[in-house]
């Protein structure tokens, strides 16, 4: 069973972006049945490590939008985006510091912080860019 089950609510309107959150939602997914299968620590970082990756990049993506359309709230969107790759790197750091992981907390948390985002940041950036 998936975790994260895509949502039109999620679609900011702009396709590159919306492909980009699908791709993430996979990846999310992907872990996440990862994490059932009682997958090792250093699995999951290496895995966490490519959603970082990913993350980063679409960031980027995202942030250029915003700042060619003269999006109003794009430094408080950008500090989100921040405060996310700060909490994965906790999550990578912890995990591989420790060797164990817990698999329920993991998986929560990303689950919590991205359909947060999508509900609350992106939806605005999806108002501003009709």
């Amino acid at each position: 069973m998936s975790l994260i089950e895509w949502r039109d609510d999620f679609s900011v309107g702009v396709a590159s972006v919306d492909l980009e959150h699908r791709e993430l939602i996979d990846l999310i997914n992907d872990l996440h049945a990862l994490i059932g299968k009682n997958a090792s620590a250093e699995e999951v970082v290496s895995m966490l490590g490519e959603i970082f990756a990913q993350i980063s990049a679409h960031f980027a993506l995202e942030e250029k939008y915003m700042l060619d359309s003269r999006y109003p709230l794009r430094e408080e969107h950008k500090a989100d985006h921040e405060l996310l790759l700060d909490e994965l790197r906790d999550m990578m750091d912890l995990v591989d510091d420790d060797g164990s992981y817990d698999e329920h907390g993991l998986s929560q948390d990303l689950k919590r912080w991205f359909t947060e985002h999508f509900r609350t940041h992106d939806a605005r950036l999806h108002r501003h860019a009709d």
